[in-house]
């Protein structure tokens, strides 16, 4: 570890301040980390991917299926802007937090509500302060603050809350990168200050666009502040994976070794082995259950894609080497029957299967990590 290194993982650690919350490297292999995140609701094994629940609900799933073998899944996310939006604070309130609300005992992650207000809300107008926005549900108009967006996430009571940040698309202009970074690492101040619930921890975001020594200098301004763990945004937002994986390998394993490191919104198979052998130890993306509703499934074999008419009769497994409820007990030939039929049990079988897979993956990875060998990429 080079002193610059131990000198942000005591900046890092002065900042943490969080009770019950606190990362456990276990080991390492080159880049790649296996570790436990310890928070009040339980560990979370990394590296792990978090299936997302933008409005409180995995889509097609039940907590249940969530906590089930082999998915298990320790930690999953909320999202902050629509949940504001849609059913609003006050029914999550009613119900005393979303872990209530959603009847989910373990941790939950909520993002600050930046990234949306950025790619969905109508009519976005941002400065200094914050970002006034109409809601792309109704054209109602908001008005978005670090502070506003740490109420939020207090309200709902999530275990990881995410700073408010500036995500600019990633062809925009180097000043328009520079002013994202300033907003974004102001904002993270004004989030830092802001009281929250007890146990709550607060991840800082990583912004700069594809310039690696832009992130680099962004990144120490956030450990300057110092946070429960660190994020990587504003990537896999129409750029080439070969650019993204420039980023991630020149970033990743610059983020102090003492927090945990996350990879927001990535992404495919290829994405998370990528993200791992760089140093990352968590991830979400809406890619496995998205893909699952449209009949795309990832499996041991590749991709499939189950309107292939060559299914209509294969009578095996969806994936022999996979474990889940799907695979163990339906045929390939059942599965297309139902997506072709527009039953609804096809999405819940297939969002099972996806998301079995990446946890399967994932496991796989850290288990190498822990063997002493280096992970193998995901087919």
């Amino acid at each position: 570890m080079t002193t610059e290194d131990t000198s942000a993982a005591d900046a890092t650690r002065e900042g943490m301040k969080t009770v019950g919350f606190s990362f456990e490297l276990q080991t390492q292999v080159g880049n790649a980390r296996a570790g436990i995140l310890h928070t009040p609701r339980g560990d979370i094994l990394t590296p792990a991917f978090m299936p997302v629940g933008t409005l409180g609900s995995v889509k097609s799933l039940a907590p249940t299926d969530l906590r089930a073998e082999p998915i298990d899944a320790k930690i999953i996310l909320g999202n902050t802007y629509h949940l504001y939006l849609r059913p609003g604070l006050d029914v999550i309130e009613d119900h005393g937090g979303l872990h209530e609300f959603m009847k989910w005992e373990r941790p939950i992650l909520t993002d600050s509500g930046g990234f949306q207000v950025f790619s969905l809300a109508q009519d976005n107008r941002i400065d200094d302060d914050g970002v006034t926005f109409q809601s792309h549900i109704d054209g109602s108009k908001h008005r978005l603050t670090p502070e506003v967006s740490m109420h939020i996430q207090s309200v709902l009571g999530s275990d990881i809350a995410m700073v408010f940040d500036q995500c600019p698309p990633a062809e925009s202009a180097p000043r328009d990168h520079d002013v994202a970074m300033r907003r974004t690492t102001a904002w993270a101040k004004r989030c830092a200050q802001v009281e929250r619930p007890a146990g709550q921890a607060l991840f800082g975001i990583v912004q700069g666009g594809l310039d690696v020594e832009r992130r680099l200098a962004h990144l120490a301004e956030l450990v300057a502040i110092g946070f429960d763990g660190y994020a990587i945004g504003g990537l896999s937002v129409g750029e080439p994976p070969p650019e993204m994986y420039r980023v991630l390998g020149g970033v990743a394993h610059k983020l102090p070794p003492a927090n945990p490191r996350y990879l927001m919104g990535v992404g495919t198979p290829a994405d998370l082995y990528e993200g791992v052998v760089s140093g990352i130890d968590m991830f979400d993306c809406v890619m496995p259950t998205r893909n699952a509703r449209g009949g795309t499934l990832f499996t041991s074999e590749g991709k499939v894609q189950m309107r292939n008419a060559k299914f209509r009769r294969d009578t095996g497994p969806l994936d022999p080497q996979c474990t889940c409820y799907t695979c163990t007990t339906f045929s390939r030939s059942y599965l297309r029957h139902l997506l072709k039929a527009k039953e609804l049990l096809f999405s819940r079988l297939a969002t099972i299967h996806n998301l079995s897979y990446y946890a399967q993956h994932m496991r796989g990875m850290r288990q190498a990590i822990l063997e002493g060998r280096e992970p193998r990429p995901l087919p």
